[in-house]
């Protein structure tokens, strides 16, 4: 443990090892290794740690969560903010989702959504961490697509359901595909299809998208299709 700089300084630095040790062993153990003693020997503290600063191994593991997912969205806003069109936003959800399977955050948030599973009590927690997320992909979304007509066909929030689906089954998929070549093929298929879909990605004048305006079906035509 440091010393010197006063107990709070101490204090701080075992919180932030305790922190640091919860992620890279969620992320390479799993939860099933997450426990006390395993974070602990990591951050080279006592396991009674855990518990004085944190509450117990859970409310740590969420901990680290939070930490990862506020370095994650910072970053990633600042990505996504470039894309102007839907092929830039294709290539930004590529980029999005090869950094956190390279630096271990997609294990991180899956295998605290596994947990949940067995443990109704963190289902909850997992789902209020993935509300944010929901609405920076809906964000991000309307800001590219909304008012073109693929932005009319997939709802933003129904796009962001899709987008944490996806997420989820691509590291349980890892399993199978462990040289990730065929979750990349759907990015490289998802790259091929993004600049044909341009007729439909083009932001429609203010007039052009009332659904009683030329080339727009109303709802009523629409069933009666």
């Amino acid at each position: 443990m440091a010393k010197g700089g006063g107990g709070r300084r101490t204090s701080e630095e075992t919180r932030e090892r305790l922190l640091a040790a919860a992620t890279a062993t969620l992320r390479e153990e799993g939860y099933s290794g997450a426990s006390a003693r395993a974070i602990a020997t990591r951050a080279e503290a006592n396991s009674a740690l855990v518990f004085y600063h944190f509450g117990g191994v859970d409310q740590l593991l969420l901990a680290a969560l939070d930490r990862s997912s506020t370095e994650r969205l910072a970053m990633y806003r600042e990505l996504t903010a470039k894309a102007r069109t839907f092929e830039q936003l294709v290539e930004a959800a590529t980029e999005i989702y090869r950094t956190d399977l390279e630096r271990g955050y997609m294990a991180e948030f899956t295998e605290l959504v596994a947990a949940a599973v067995s443990k109704p009590e963190l289902r909850p927690e997992i789902r209020d961490r993935a509300e944010p997320w929901i609405a920076f992909i809906e964000g991000e979304w309307n800001r590219v697509l909304g008012g073109s007509a693929l932005g009319r066909m997939l709802p933003a929030r129904e796009v962001a359901y899709g987008a944490i689906t996806f997420y989820l089954g691509v590291n349980l998929f890892s399993v199978l595909d462990e040289d990730h070549s065929r979750t990349e093929a759907v990015f490289e298929l998802a790259q091929v299809l993004s600049p044909r879909a341009k007729l439909i990605t083009l932001r429609l004048p203010a007039w052009g998208r009332r659904d009683d305006a030329v080339g727009w079906p109303t709802d009523d035509e629409e069933e009666d299709a």
